[in-house]
């Protein structure tokens, strides 16, 4: 029997290259436009989407304090994962996202898997990350991949849940 990530290769990727841009566009679209309907019944106004999406350029996401990871699903990109170091010992990560047209095909753990694999290769020993409530399949992806909920690490306006893994 095929695999179902077969069609998927993740690869590091510089966070200023014109594929990681699109994938950032479109996750951080996606995730303000659900925040922004379900608490206020309205999309992102675009020019607060503009800065938002410029003032996160993702430069921390560079070697050797983090890495970002580029999915592509049958060559076509379609998905990101990123890591950070916070310390010496702790990875956060971040930006895991599948576009729409590639979900339910193995992309997200895969992904997460190669995120976990960069935040070993920079020297981390545990991973964490945040969450909202209404990303319901994010927090279930995490679960799923053996990340348990946490007490807070951050203060980050749109964390609602936080979760850890060990890396050893």
């Amino acid at each position: 029997m095929p695999s179902r990530t077969a069609p998927w290769t993740v690869a590091p990727e510089p966070y200023s290259s014109p594929v990681a841009r699109a994938l950032w566009r479109a996750y951080y679209t996606e995730v303000s436009d659900r925040w922004y309907l379900l608490h206020e019944g309205r999309r992102t106004d675009p020019a607060e989407l503009e800065r938002e999406i410029a003032a996160a350029t993702g430069a921390e996401l560079i070697p050797p304090m983090g890495q970002l990871l580029v999915g592509r699903y049958e060559g076509t990109p379609a998905g990101t994962a990123g890591v950070r170091l916070l310390d010496a010992a702790t990875a956060e990560l971040t930006r895991v996202f599948v576009a729409e047209r590639a979900r339910g095909r193995g992309g997200a753990a895969l992904l997460v898997g190669a995120a976990e694999d960069a935040a070993r290769a920079l020297g981390a020993r545990r991973i964490v990350l945040d969450t909202r409530s209404d990303l319901v399949e994010a927090r279930a992806l995490y679960a799923r991949l053996g990340y348990t909920e946490t007490a807070p690490h951050n203060d980050s306006r749109y964390a609602e849940h936080w979760f850890a893994k060990s890396l050893t």
